[in-house]
């Protein structure tokens, strides 16, 4: 893809915080040889403007990540929420983090040592409902996972359906027994829309305790890295959907409502191409809804 104008991805990332949003993720401290579109990540840190109360989220996959994280916070500009990152099964962790689970968990041990009480951490557990190479999932890998975040002093912890496996059933089942089994740790729901189910699985999650969720606008994004599968389809579920599906049920999102649209055809003038939101094209509908409730 074409590189995105630091200006721009400034006036994207505030433009985000502005509606309402608690958590943004602002940007990735990685390699930026292997994905040069985050080879600003420190300056467009250090000219972002920040909002009071919001949560502005680096990913960093490795140590030399956190590193850089920990130097641009101690220079006055970095971010205040950092991802570390795990693949549910071997042959992703192999693929897409070049390493094996066991020693990614050691990695991860000492990243977030690193990290100190600095941030706050997310956790993030890849392919948790399915593999595109190992097929299904245990689910106890995954309850696991979290068990060990939390064990490291990590209290948020998203569940990553990378490649859209997971169905309503199986999402629900395993943010369940999270809950249940893991109740000091908040999950968030990081869904995608490979398969057309990620709307259905955001309401199951939903009624599963989930109120944390992971999206982007215009449903891009998904897996930028070397890995590919998916068909070219990665995209995250679409924020704009997701908001309109909530506050559609009587789910109040606390976003402003009135300019969620215009972000989204803001997206698509800065990508230059249209994106994958419904509502974009047809409008919110929510008035026309609550008169036929």
């Amino acid at each position: 893809s074409e590189f995105v104008p630091t200006t721009r991805k400034l006036a994207l990332v505030e433009r985000f915080a502005s509606l309402g949003f608690s958590r943004v993720e602002a940007t990735s401290y990685s390699n930026p040889k292997v994905i040069p579109q985050f080879a600003d990540a420190s300056d467009m840190l250090r000219a972002l403007k920040r909002r009071d109360g919001v949560y502005y989220k680096a990913t960093c996959a490795n140590l030399k990540a956190v590193e850089r994280a920990v130097t641009d916070l101690t220079a006055g500009f970095g971010v205040n929420e950092i991802s570390l990152l795990v693949s549910a099964t071997e042959s992703h962790s192999q693929r897409n983090l070049k390493s094996s689970r066991a020693d990614q968990w050691a990695k991860i041990a000492e990243m977030a040592g690193a990290a100190g009480n600095r941030f706050r951490l997310i956790g993030v557990i890849s392919v948790a409902f399915g593999c595109p190479f190992e097929g299904a999932v245990d689910p106890g890998v995954v309850v696991d996972d979290v068990r060990r975040f939390r064990d490291l002093g990590v209290r948020h912890v998203a569940l990553g359906d990378t490649t859209g496996h997971g169905t309503p059933r199986s999402i629900a089942a395993l943010f369940r027994r999270v809950v249940a089994e893991l109740p000091h740790v908040t999950p968030i729901a990081h869904l995608h829309d490979t398969r057309g189910t990620g709307l259905a699985n955001c309401v199951a999650a939903f009624d599963a305790g989930v109120r944390h969720f992971d999206s982007s606008f215009g449903g891009v994004g998904g897996h930028p890295a070397q890995v590919k599968y998916g068909g070219g389809y990665t995209g995250n579920v679409c924020t704009e959907d997701l908001v309109a599906m909530f506050e559609g049920m009587g789910i109040s999102t606390g976003l402003d409502l009135d300019r969620l649209v215009d972000t989204a055809r803001f997206c698509e003038e800065t990508l230059g191409r249209q994106l994958f939101g419904k509502v974009t094209r047809t409008g919110l509908g929510l008035a026309a809804e609550t008169a036929h409730a």
